[in-house]
């Protein structure tokens, strides 16, 4: 195991390091005292394992392409923006547009996402993406998403606070979200409609259930024993007539 301190490091620095220990075969690194570096992982490819304590900045996972990044800390904003494949695993919570048109790989978060969370993603035959959040999100969550998967699950909010924010799936013409309880009907986008869950619904949510419990803990049978509300789009094409005849 190597070890880097990222004390009073530039990023470009930090990064560099990162990279050469990589390119020599190295399978796990830990970095300590990070402090907002950004573009942390960015287009790496391979199956190391990089831990990160502190609060790495934004872009973190960027394009990344299997490296498994766990993260003892929050993260600023745009983690896994446009990210392929891996896994992002976040003991604490994250800023905005987490997962931006993320096309592949899993990032759960413990805690809360902020704004825009899975803006724009997509999937492609097999590879599904998906982001699993253990608390909150802000408004437009699953904004213009056409694929992938969102799951968030409210735990240890209080009552006054809202599982997610106004304007839920707006644009969403793609993918679906399973978000833990009731939402609201003015929360959504009118390209979203609420379903009740399939079977296959349920054992792909017990998955990614199991999946949060395995790196944060918790017992995943309480988890599922409330309802979930399935929201998917009921318009594939919601905005097609502002460029093309019908």
């Amino acid at each position: 195991m190597i070890v880097l301190n990222a004390k009073g490091i530039y990023y470009k620095q930090l990064n560099s390091k990162i990279r050469e220990e990589l390119a020599t075969g190295s399978q796990e690194i830990v970095v300590k005292n990070v402090n907002g570096q950004r573009y942390i992982g960015d287009g790496i490819t391979g199956q190391a394992r990089l831990t990160l304590k502190g609060t790495p900045g934004n872009d973190m996972a960027a394009y990344m392409n299997g490296l498994e990044i766990y993260v003892e800390g929050n993260t600023q904003d745009s983690i896994g923006n446009t990210m392929n494949d891996g896994k992002i695993i976040v003991h604490g919570s994250s800023g905005d547009t987490v997962g931006y048109a993320m096309r592949g790989g899993e990032i759960y978060i413990r805690g809360n996402g902020g704004y825009r969370v899975g803006i724009h993603m997509k999937e492609y035959q097999t590879k599904i993406p998906a982001i699993v959040l253990g608390g909150k999100v802000g408004d437009f969550l699953g904004e213009y998403m056409a694929g992938g998967v969102i799951v968030v699950l409210g735990l240890g909010l209080e009552k006054q606070e809202e599982i997610v924010g106004s304007y839920c799936g707006t644009g969403m013409h793609g993918g679906v979200m399973y978000i833990r309880g009731e939402v609201e009907a003015y929360k959504l986008g009118k390209e979203v409609k609420v379903e009740e869950l399939s079977e296959d619904d349920q054992d792909q949510l017990t998955d990614y259930v199991k999946g949060y419990v395995k790196y944060f803990g918790g017992n995943w049978e309480q988890i599922l024993a409330k309802r979930f509300s399935k929201l998917i789009p009921y318009n594939e094409r919601p905005y097609g007539n502002l460029y093309c005849g019908w």
